[in-house]
C-alpha cells in the first residue's frame, strides 16, 4: 500500500510540475521511476513512453479543436519520428539480447546526457525565441522537419526523453512560428511518437501497466493543481531551479553508470 502511494505521489509531483512549468513529462519522470522507484531503466522507459502518451491526448485534442495545430507539419514530423522510434528501441532491443542487464547502463549514460542537454537548451529557450531567425516553411524545408523527426524519435525510443523539449528546440532554431501553433502542433505529433514507442515497448514487455495507472491516477489532479498554480508562483524561477536540478541528476546518472563513472572519477 505504501508503494502504491508513492507512485500516485510521484504522479501528482509530476503532474503538477508540468502544469506549472510545461517541461515535458519524460525529462521529469523519468529519473524519478530510476532513482526513487528504483524501476530498471528500460522499464521505466517503456512506462514513462505510456505515461507520456495518456497525459498528452487530452491537451491535445484542446489544441486541435482550437485550431492551433499545423498538421502538415505535424504528419512530416511523423514521417520522420516514427521510423526513428523504431530504431531506437530496436537499438535497445539488440542490445539487451547481446547485453542482458547491461542495457539498463547504456540507458542511464544515454538520459543522462539527455538531461544535461535538454534543461541547458531550457534555460536558452527565451534567448533563441528573441532571435529567432527561422524563416516561414515551405515545401522544401518539410524534407528538415523530416530529418528532426527521425532525429528526435531515434531519441524517444531509447529514452522517451524529448518527443516536446527537443522537437520544440529545433522547430524553435530553424522555422518562425506563433508561439501557440508551436506548442500545439508539438503536442499533437508527441501524442503519434510517445503512441508508437509505447506500442514498440508494450509488445517487447517493457511496461509495467499497473505503475502506469497508479503514476496517472495521480497526475491528473496534478495537472490541475499545477496549471491552477501557474498563475500565482514566480513560473521563470521555477522552471529555472528544476533545470538546474535535471542539470544535477543528469550528472548523477552519468557518475554512477560503470565505465563512464570511472572515466569522470580518473579526470576529475
Amino acid at each position: 500500500m505504501e508503494l502504491i502511494s508513492l507512485k500516485i505521489l510521484i504522479g501528482f509531483v509530476v503532474g503538477t510540475l508540468i502544469g506549472l512549468t510545461g517541461l515535458g513529462g519524460g525529462v521529469l519522470l523519468l529519473p524519478l521511476l530510476i532513482f526513487v522507484l528504483h524501476v530498471p531503466a528500460i522499464m521505466a522507459v517503456g512506462s514513462d513512453a505510456v505515461f507520456n502518451f495518456i497525459t498528452k491526448i487530452g491537451s491535445s485534442v484542446v489544441h486541435l479543436r482550437k485550431g492551433t495545430v499545423r498538421r502538415k507539419v505535424v504528419i512530416a514530423l511523423a514521417v520522420g519520428s516514427a521510423p526513428g522510434s523504431i530504431l531506437g528501441v530496436s537499438l535497445l532491443a539488440h542490445l539487451r539480447t547481446v547485453y542482458g542487464a547491461g542495457v539498463n547502463d547504456f540507458i542511464k549514460v544515454a538520459v543522462g546526457i539527455l538531461l544535461i542537454c535538454i534543461p541547458t537548451l531550457l534555460l536558452f529557450q527565451r534567448r533563441i525565441e528573441d532571435h529567432q531567425v527561422g524563416q516561414p516553411p515551405t515545401a522544401k524545408s518539410f524534407v528538415g522537419m523530416v530529418i528532426i523527426g527521425l532525429f528526435a524519435g531515434f531519441l524517444v525510443g531509447m529514452t522517451s526523453v524529448g518527443s516536446g523539449s527537443i522537437i520544440m528546440m529545433l522547430l524553435l532554431l530553424f522555422y518562425s512560428y506563433k508561439p501557440q501553433i508551436m506548442v500545439g502542433t508539438d503536442i499533437v505529433h508527441a501524442v503519434i511518437l510517445t503512441g508508437v514507442t509505447s506500442l514498440l515497448h508494450y509488445r517487447l514487455g517493457n511496461v509495467n501497466p499497473s505503475l502506469v495507472g497508479w503514476l496517472v491516477v495521480g497526475s491528473i489532479p496534478g495537472g490541475i493543481a499545477g496549471s491552477y498554480l501557474s498563475t500565482r508562483v514566480p513560473v521563470l524561477w521555477l522552471r529555472r531551479i528544476l533545470c538546474t536540478v535535471l542539470l544535477g541528476t543528469g550528472a548523477r546518472m552519468l557518475w554512477s553508470a560503470p565505465f563512464v563513472g570511472q572515466l569522470l572519477r580518473q579526470h576529475f
